[in-house]
């Protein structure tokens, strides 16, 4: 089986700058697992790493799509796979790096997640119905037929919710079940799934920090040329933290110090969900952060699980 290594873990634990340095030692290519850095533009409120962080290690499944276009799964899932043939074809090892747990999962685990009919119709039908009657009503009826999966899906994400209530419609059966069932699966991959952590506290005071210092970096003028972009359309971007709340600003909903706030409220409440996602795994490697005093011992730490 063929080597995959994934560092993974809540946002502002420091993934990006384990991944490069990992990959230096282990002749590594990253492939991003965020669903938000896809995006050109959208680089402050992301924490986007830079050219000069990289340090001449090639990244994949950064900066390819504009914000006023949708990603989902399979088409990360896609990215990754053509990322791959590349990285193995070099005599390479992919490190896939990100925060995403439902990337990471569909990749790690080669998960079909019952994408492979489309009722266009139905879907256009479905749409038109959020659009009139609101993302609630329509989780409404996601809730009638599949109430596991509008359990775990948020009314907002209507793209989610659509690709639920379809595939009810095509195969009488919830999704829900079809997920579980996929989960079991076996990696096809040789897996070194790293997961990092650290100290409650210390990783909220840093996702404050990191808030603070966006906002510092001008990243309200960078949400305003995203929001000048797409507006209040239902696109994959508009649901980035960060970019989501100060929208609101932007609309009068709220004050900018009320936006600043949420922001780290959000991130602080998606950290944890990460973390809970995470969990599931039986086979991640667990990387506190508190056991070790800088990047390099934790970087070692996993190029000595890797070659054992």
């Amino acid at each position: 089986m063929k080597k995959l290594v994934i560092i993974a873990g809540p946002t502002a634990v420091g993934k990006s700058e384990c991944a490069v340095e990992l990959s230096k030692k282990i002749n590594g290519e990253v492939i991003s697992a965020d669903s938000m850095q896809v995006y050109r533009g959208m680089d402050i409120g992301t924490a986007k790493i830079t050219p000069e962080e990289m340090q001449g290690i090639r990244h994949f499944g950064i900066d390819i799509l504009n914000p006023d276009e949708n990603y989902d799964v399979t088409e990360f899932v896609s990215m990754a796979h053509r990322a791959m043939e590349q990285i193995y074809a070099d005599e390479k090892i992919p490190v896939l790096c990100g925060g995403t747990g439902f990337y990471i999962q569909a990749l790690a685990y080669d998960i079909d997640f019952g994408e492979e009919q489309v009722d266009f119709d139905y879907r256009k039908e479905l749409q038109e119905f959020a659009d009139k009657s609101g993302a609630e009503a329509l989780h409404e009826k996601l809730c009638e037929v599949d109430p596991e999966s509008a359990e775990a899906i948020p009314a907002g994400n209507v793209k989610r919710v659509i690709r639920a209530l379809e595939y009810f419609k095509n195969h009488g059966t919830k999704i829900s079940e079809h997920n579980a069932e996929e989960r079991q699966r076996k990696s096809p991959y040789e897996l070194y799934f790293f997961v990092l952590t650290d100290d409650r506290k210390k990783l909220y005071d840093r996702i404050d920090t990191r808030v603070d210092r966006m906002m510092d970096a001008g990243f309200l003028d960078e949400a305003k040329r995203i929001y000048d972009l797409i507006g209040d359309r239902e696109c994959t971007a508009a649901k980035a933290i960060g970019y989501r709340e100060l929208f609101e600003y932007f609309r009068g909903e709220c004050s900018l110090e009320e936006a600043v706030s949420k922001i780290k409220q959000d991130s602080r409440h998606f950290a944890k969900r990460q973390l809970t996602w995470f969990k599931r795994y039986p086979e991640v490697i667990w990387v506190d952060r508190q056991i070790y005093n800088t990047i390099e011992e934790i970087v070692d730490f996993m190029k000595s699980r890797i070659n054992q």
